[in-house]
């Protein structure tokens, strides 16, 4: 009766056209003041420890590297280079989008900011050699949602937020830890490797088949200097990845250090990015930031209703006992994410749903890692479908083509992304292996 009065209330909001965040704040707020005794300042103490967390310093960090990169011409130099590499085969500018958006999604953290970044250089190039707007744009579309696969991810440092500090019991009756954002990172590197092989091999198929331009073969030297030119873009990769599995810094200093050697680099080795170009960019990531912590703020109390109510384990004790097994609730999971995905974005989806499924996805034996990142690669779909698909409407204001024109153009890669959702989530292999194998889960 409580879970049907608030999410009731909730979607009875959101109707309204109220910002999710909002609707969050106000549905918990009444549901406590009106059906529970919880004492108002116990309420205020949440709002505040809901942001007190260490981790969740580091979606700023993350979001202040990639405005300075995305400002900072390393997306152009890792365009050059990828197009060295790859731009001779068919479809070659495509191919080199997709292996520049896997580059600068290591180093960014955001899909929207891969797709500007990316597709704002490579498209009109493609056009310029002859390829039709709609292949350029499912290219990057697609491509461009593995900003929030391939590590660092912030949409992964949400998940572990959101559920973090939950008692979640396995089936043998012993406490789970939720997963750690390090463990996510590690994890998502080969999901990320084969969903960008996946889409690169879509692109290549489909520029085979319609026989689109191809450039000359690059030799050697030219790889090596458009290599050269790349270096300090990609050295951010191994910082970030190498200090986390060495133990160097945690995930979130690791943000730190990206968003200081971003600037680094961006300032004063490309000198891209001038310093009176300095306080925008910093204005634009506290905008961003700030919009997240808040929903972040009204998502954990949300979190607290919801173990205040007993819900997401009354949830559980039901799918036992209806004889739900693990891989009908994966099902059921990916089909509420991606119904989810069709109107709120996935920074709310994670936080309003990872704590009430999480313990459910436990209590049925299955690992928080792989769970995660499972959730995931379902927010990567939702971000290229509509109606708020956030990718599509990046892509539709660097291209100039309406929502209808580039969801069909998205479909080939779209379906292929959906064919990987369905591996990621039966065969957690995928994501636990590097885990496993360098003794972190």
């Amino acid at each position: 009766m409580n879970a049907t009065l608030i999410f009731g209330g909730l979607i009875a909001l959101m109707l309204t056209g109220m910002p999710i965040s909002i609707a969050l704040g106000l549905t918990v707020l009444v549901f406590l003041f009106t059906m529970t005794s919880v004492p108002i300042d116990t309420v205020a103490l949440k709002l505040f420890t809901g942001i007190e967390k260490f981790e969740i310093m580091a979606i700023p960090f993350f979001i202040l590297a990639g405005n300075f990169l995305t400002h900072g011409g390393v997306a152009k130099r890792m365009i050059k280079f990828a197009t060295s590499m790859v731009g001779h085969l068919h479809g070659g500018l495509g191919l080199a989008g997709v292996v520049a958006c896997a580059l600068f999604a290591a180093v960014s953290g955001s899909s929207p900011a891969t797709v500007v970044a990316i597709g704002s250089v490579i498209l009109p190039a493609m056009v310029a050699q002859g390829f039709p707007k709609q292949f350029g744009a499912g290219v990057i579309t697609t491509s461009g949602a593995l900003g929030i696969l391939i590590p660092p991810s912030i949409v992964m440092v949400m998940y572990s937020v959101a559920t973090s500090g939950m008692q979640a019991v396995g089936p043998d009756g012993n406490i789970v830890d939720a997963a750690s954002v390090g463990e996510l990172f590690i994890a998502g590197v080969i999901p990320g490797i084969i969903l960008a092989t996946l889409l690169g091999v879509t692109t290549w198929y489909r520029a085979w088949k319609n026989n689109y331009p191809r450039l000359p073969k690059a030799g050697w030297g030219e790889r090596w200097r458009s290599f050269r030119e790349a270096i300090w873009g990609l050295l951010l990769i191994i910082i970030v990845i190498g200090g986390i599995y060495t133990g160097t810094f945690t995930p979130t200093e690791a943000a730190a250090m990206s968003a200081v050697y971003a600037f680094i680099i961006a300032t004063f080795v490309y000198k891209d990015l001038r310093l009176k170009d300095l306080p925008r960019v910093l204005l634009a990531s506290a905008n961003m930031s700030a919009m997240l912590l808040y929903i972040i703020t009204n998502a954990v109390l949300f979190s607290f209703l919801m173990t205040h109510e007993n819900i997401p384990q009354a949830l559980g004790q039901w799918m036992v006992d209806s004889g739900l097994n693990w891989w009908m609730f994966l099902v059921a999971v990916n089909i509420m994410l991606l119904a989810a995905g069709n109107f709120m974005e996935p920074s709310s989806i994670v936080l309003i749903m990872a704590p009430i499924l999480f313990p459910v996805a436990v209590r049925l034996g299955i690992d928080p890692v792989h769970f995660g990142i499972m959730i995931v690669v379902n927010m990567e779909v939702g971000m290229c479908h509509p109606p708020v698909g956030l990718n599509l409407y990046v892509a539709s204001g660097i291209t100039k083509m309406g929502i209808t024109e580039l969801t069909v153009a998205v479909l080939p890669w779209l379906l292929t992304m959906l064919a990987f959702l369905v591996a990621i989530t039966y065969i957690p292999e995928i994501s636990l292996f590097l885990p496993h194998f360098l003794g972190m889960n």
